[in-house]
């Protein structure tokens, strides 16, 4: 038998059953269920809810109160959706999806590719994460890096559902198979806007503030000579479906590894200002500060 299967790992495949059937519900109340349930999780999850507060003052700091106090609802609704998005990229028909797709700068992409070579997708983690490598998938073949969950279960679930468009999955720490993919012409989807305390890490400013901040798209085309096109997907204000944006391909040549990387941070910027509530602000982002500065987190 499949270890998967062993009933010790029996009360984990329960818990997404619920997820499972509710991802046959049409698109619109799903969507509604996922306000819901992120409105009612703003006062429940407080660690999360912190977190996402102390992010929002500092990277708004005119931002009254008020305003980041409503900010900080419709960010737990995007929140809320984004569960339901994500059972719809693993599990939902593909007929389902594919009417949601708007797509702008698809050329840039396929520009790219005649050069003969890779192209890394620059993306962040937006509440739309899990949907938007998908969605563009159902365009072309795309391989994404993800960060494998501890549960085998959960891992599972999530790796073969994300697999079913995707053209394959990659571990975020399997480097050798991101150079591999790149130097065979593929495209690698890739976001690198977490905090990163470990080797090939500089302090990059993020909304004006040092943030540890990982150079490994820099390496990545030192090493590949792939292109890198900026990617970012939203949900429409009026919540109808999707909006995929893939930007003209960026100047980085790996050798200025923190220009580059400011280049970068600054993109992500940008990208966050058009929908900021769309963006992951419950990431501890500024975990690690400069000369062991004292953290902003409690």
């Amino acid at each position: 038998m499949n270890p998967i299967y062993h009933p010790r790992h029996w009360k984990t495949w329960l818990l997404f059953l619920p997820l499972r059937l509710l991802s046959r519900l049409p698109f619109q109340l799903q969507l509604s269920i996922g306000r819901r349930l992120g409105q009612w999780g703003l006062p429940l999850l407080t660690r999360r809810r912190e977190i996402a507060r102390i992010n929002l003052k500092l990277c708004f700091p005119t931002y009254s109160e008020q305003q980041i106090n409503q900010l900080l609802l419709q960010h737990f609704k995007s929140l809320g959706m984004y569960l339901f998005e994500s059972t719809l990229g693993w599990w939902g028909a593909r007929k389902k999806l594919e009417p949601l797709i708007s797509i702008s700068g698809l050329e840039h992409l396929d520009q790219a590719l005649q050069r003969g070579k890779g192209v890394l997708l620059f993306s962040a983690h937006f509440t739309t994460l899990d949907l938007s490598g998908i969605m563009l998938a159902t365009r072309r073949p795309i391989h994404a890096v993800y960060r494998p969950n501890e549960n085998p279960i959960i891992d599972h679930i999530i790796k073969s559902g994300r697999e079913r468009t995707l053209a394959s999955t990659i571990p975020r720490d399997n480097i050798r198979q991101m150079v591999k993919l790149l130097k065979n012409g593929e495209v690698v989807w890739y976001a690198m806007d977490q905090n990163f305390s470990h080797k090939g890490m500089v302090f990059s400013n993020f909304f004006e503030i040092p943030a540890a901040t990982n150079t490994a798209t820099s390496r990545l085309v030192k090493l590949t000579g792939a292109a890198v096109i900026p990617f970012f997907a939203y949900r429409k204000k009026d919540q109808s479906g999707y909006e995929l944006k893939l930007l003209p391909p960026l100047e980085i040549d790996g050798n200025h590894t923190q220009s580059e990387t400011d280049q970068l941070n600054q993109l992500i910027e940008e990208a966050i200002q058009y929908s900021p509530e769309q963006y992951l602000w419950i990431h501890r982002r500024f975990k690690d500060r400069p000369d062991n500065q004292p953290s902003y987190y409690k």
